[in-house]
């Protein structure tokens, strides 16, 4: 008997579930912004020879050089990172334990800290600093956004914090793995930016990875070594709004501005900080573009769910942040959003086919890739799969799609809903 074929197809009108934010391309630095990659090897081996610190050549020594793999089948070699140093330019010495007391910060303030780098696109590296005197690589990137006095490495980062459940992770939080047996296999560290389902199987991760910082969407815990990330909580985190300034170029964590700042017709800063608040804390399917200044029903709707999800009821949930609302956020207090949209064409979860289209970006697309190469079909990734709809995610749904019998039109490597439902089944 031969297997009957499916073809997929998109009601009249398309989908009009809500999507995910998309991914805006960033400018690269300016030129004098930060330090290349270069110059770097060069400024930083000065500063060491001067400062005492570690040589780059004793930074590959196998107890201090920890590194992890890129994403599965990205071909990326293996990324070693630094030792313990003091911030580049700044006299002193590696501590050997955390410093008493820690610098306080707060979950808003290390998620804008770790954007800034995202912004910037910094290049991955084990010897280059970057212009706010942290090591460019995966342990000098959190010790930046903890507001850490020196860059810290794997084997170090987690006596700054204490180990949480995966049930208690929050924005700011990480997930750490450092391979103590033999440190060159595997060691990686990355910053926890909220769930992206109600599910919690898939997170906003921040990481410093080859090429450059990035944020995206990322199965719980991580693509490789999935039972060895731990979490933590760092131990100097505060619940005040103005615990900690922000890295040098962030947005500072404001007071709440006022309602006449939120509505329709406001336009500024206040606007964009909101989104990107709400989209940390699970709203981003509200948002089919990057978080901007101009307020938009998508600003509207995503502040609803999150007063939604506290409870509130009638005008207290009207869509627009009043005092409380907004200290809910620049705290990371309060419940997060969870994503319960309706399913789409009757097949939970699936968003709707125009969101995998040439020039699409969206988590969707990253949900859909990792699911692809763990039912066998990644082979046509040259990277690990990301939010960006490309020929090799065409052509892994197609292979899947022929592995069902179908042909033509059928398969023609554009997802629907009976691809989707059979894929995630």
């Amino acid at each position: 008997m031969t297997a009957p074929v499916f073809e997929d197809i998109d009601p009249a009108g398309g989908c009009d579930c809500p999507g995910c934010a998309h991914e805006r391309p960033v400018p690269r630095p300016l030129p004098g912004r930060g330090h290349p990659m270069a110059r770097g090897v060069v400024v930083v081996a000065a500063a060491s020879a001067a400062l005492g610190a570690v040589p780059p050549a004793a930074a590959l020594t196998p107890d201090h050089s920890p590194h992890r793999q890129a994403l599965p089948g990205d071909g990326e070699p293996d990324t070693p990172q630094g030792t313990k140093a003091p911030l580049h330019g700044r006299p002193g010495k590696p501590a050997g334990a955390p410093a008493d007391p820690l610098p306080a910060t707060n979950r808003t303030t290390i998620i804008n800290r770790a954007k800034t780098w995202v912004a910037a696109q910094v290049p991955y590296s084990m010897y280059a600093f970057w212009s706010d005197g942290y090591r460019q690589d995966c342990s000098g990137y959190v010790s930046m956004a903890w507001g850490l006095p020196n860059n810290e490495w794997t084997g170090s980062l987690g006596q700054f914090g204490v180990k949480i459940t995966k049930e208690e992770l929050q924005p700011g939080d990480i997930l750490l793995y450092h391979n103590p047996d033999n440190p060159e296999k595997g060691s990686h560290v990355v910053i926890f930016g909220g769930w992206t389902d109600h599910t919690h199987t898939y997170y906003t991760v921040y990481e410093q990875t080859p090429p450059h910082a990035r944020r995206q969407t990322t199965p719980y815990p991580y693509w490789n070594n999935t039972d060895k990330y731990v979490p933590y909580r760092y131990k100097g985190l505060t619940k005040a709004a103005t615990a900690a300034a922000p890295a040098p170029g962030a947005r500072a964590v404001a007071a709440y501005p006022g309602a006449a700042y939120f509505g329709p017709g406001a336009r500024n800063k206040y606007v964009t900080l909101l989104g990107e608040m709400l989209t940390a804390r699970g709203a981003r399917s509200f948002y089919t573009e990057s978080p901007g200044p101009v307020w938009g029903e998508a600003d509207r709707r995503a502040t609803r769910a999150f007063q939604l999800a506290q409870g509130w009821t009638g005008a207290d949930a009207d869509g627009i942040p009043d005092r409380r609302t907004w200290e809910l956020l620049t705290t990371g207090r309060g419940k997060d959003v969870e994503a319960t949209g309706p399913a789409s064409h009757g097949v939970p979860g699936y968003p709707g086919r125009h969101y995998f289209r040439p020039g699409r970006s969206n988590d969707h697309v990253t949900r859909l890739g990792a699911q692809l190469v763990k039912k066998g079909f990644g082979r046509f990734y040259g990277l690990g799969p990301g939010p960006h709809w490309g020929e090799a995610d065409r052509r892994a749904v197609e292979a899947f799609q022929r592995a069902q019998g179908w042909r033509g039109g059928a398969a023609d490597g554009y997802p629907g809903p009976e691809t989707w439902r059979r894929l995630f089944a």
